[in-house]
């Protein structure tokens, strides 16, 4: 038995270090194939690591909280098989393997190649396959052959309690309070839902108002400036000191916007979905950029390039900071397809699983201001982006109709623009158009 040694791997973004948060594994566990060894956080995202050998981990190199670059040892593991793959592919975004890596026990077939690959890792060339029933051994190797390669989990002990739920939905369950072996599951592939997770958590009433601590005993605490409050404050000053801001700004009845969204949610088609006021401000983005492209545009010194399609950033406040992951080719979707885009992209920020491709290459963004009850805001460019458009709370307000004062749904559109490449025409057009959807969604049929 042979100690192989794992190192801190390029999960693809092109960085060239990471922290360790936190180990999943102590020395003397026993690990498997695609168990998850530990957590990292880069400059952009948390990224959960798999394991590429089966084995007793012999030790932990890096202690948590540390900073390594990319190829250094992190962690030794005992075994006699040969690790499962070769560093990882550039099209790789490591993390997801936790979607997949739960679910490798539940399969009754297992299909074993030499060269096991390592779910998340990508394929270390090519090689035919054979297939192996559960019960059924396979042949052995043949004489003066390599060793087999490490193997693939196991099928569990039938009877046995496993809970096949991704890792959001047990961030979720964690939150809210909720033992996932008391949730019944409603998946397709038997799996729990974050729906099952939120009704088991309303039937068991644990959710509470957020208590306000004490004051901490020291009377300052030194926060270090790294990962991704590091980026974000990197970009922002960026942003704020190349493009010059210019910011517009409108009220608007949005009293027709809230009863669609109260449509919506009564809609069987909409069923398990989601659906805000934002889903509208994003379809009204979208309708508004066909009728502006400018302000889907980036800046170079030497040319400006207008995009002919929308990869929508949301700007979203994770536990980690400020995050903008962003739907790709929006202005495909439907309503009913953006609105489930929204819904993921929400619940994966959240739980702080955004990956890098998902925040790479967006057009122009949305910030949701009014979710914290502000009524609009002056937001800095995205870098990269010529335009973000700020949503504010909507609330009743007095509101002149038909020459008389009733109350209306309000809300304030808000909205900054790189003044390079809009000018203030182009922003005002742009910001009517979208309130001239929020006072009449219906516009969205034409």
């Amino acid at each position: 038995m042979a100690d192989s040694e794992f190192t801190l791997p390029d999960v693809g973004e092109g960085l060239t270090e990471a922290e360790i948060v936190a180990w999943k594994v102590k020395p003397g566990d026993t690990v498997a194939i695609n168990q998850i060894l530990v957590e990292i956080e880069t400059a952009k995202s948390l990224v959960e690591l798999p394991s590429p050998f089966e084995g007793t981990v012999s030790a932990l190199l890096v202690e948590e909280g540390q900073t390594v670059d990319v190829g250094t040892p992190i962690i030794t593991v005992a075994s006699d098989g040969l690790p499962a793959a070769t560093a990882p592919t550039d099209d790789t975004v490591g993390g997801t393997v936790t979607d997949t890596a739960s679910s490798i026990t539940h399969e009754t077939a297992v299909e074993e190649k030499p060269g096991a690959v390592l779910v998340g890792y990508g394929v270390s060339g090519h090689a035919s396959s054979r297939r192996r029933r559960g019960g059924e051994p396979a042949a052995p190797p043949a004489a003066g052959a390599p060793a087999a390669a490490p193997r693939i989990a196991s099928v569990p002990a039938a009877g046995a309690s496993v809970v096949v739920a991704k890792p959001p939905i047990r961030k979720l369950a964690k939150d809210l309070g909720v033992d996932l072996t008391e949730v019944l599951p409603t998946g397709l592939a038997g799996e729990i839902t974050r729906d099952d997770v939120v009704r088991q958590a309303k039937q068991a009433s644990v959710f509470r108002n957020i208590e306000t601590p004490a004051w901490a005993d020291e009377r300052e605490e030194k926060v270090p400036v790294k990962g991704v409050r590091k980026a974000i404050a990197t970009a922002m000053v960026h942003s704020a000191f190349t493009a010059p801001h210019v910011a517009v700004f409108v009220d608007v009845d949005a009293t027709r916007t809230m009863e669609f969204v109260k449509r919506l949610k009564a809609s069987t088609d909409f069923a398990g979905i989601r659906v805000s006021p934002l889903l509208i401000m994003a379809k009204a983005l979208i309708w508004a950029v066909r009728r502006n492209p400018t302000v889907n545009s980036s800046w170079t010194d030497k040319e400006i390039t207008v995009h002919h399609y929308v990869n929508l950033g949301i700007a979203a406040a994770t536990p980690r900071g400020l995050l903008v992951p962003n739907i790709k080719d929006a202005q495909e979707l439907s309503l009913l397809g953006l609105a489930q885009a929204l819904e993921q992209l929400t619940i994966t920020a959240r739980d702080g699983k955004t990956q890098p491709a998902e925040m790479a290459n967006g057009t122009i963004t949305i910030t949701n201001v009014g979710s914290f009850g502000m009524d609009t805001g002056t937001p800095i460019l995205n870098p990269g982006e010529a335009a973000i458009l700020a949503m504010g709370t909507i609330k009743p307000k007095p509101w002149i109709v038909d020459g008389e004062v009733r109350p209306r749904m309000v809300t304030t559109i808000g909205a900054s623009f790189d003044h390079r490449i809009v000018d203030g025409d182009v922003a005002s057009r742009f910001v009517a158009d979208v309130a001239s959807i929020i006072e009449e969604p219906a516009l969205l049929l034409d």
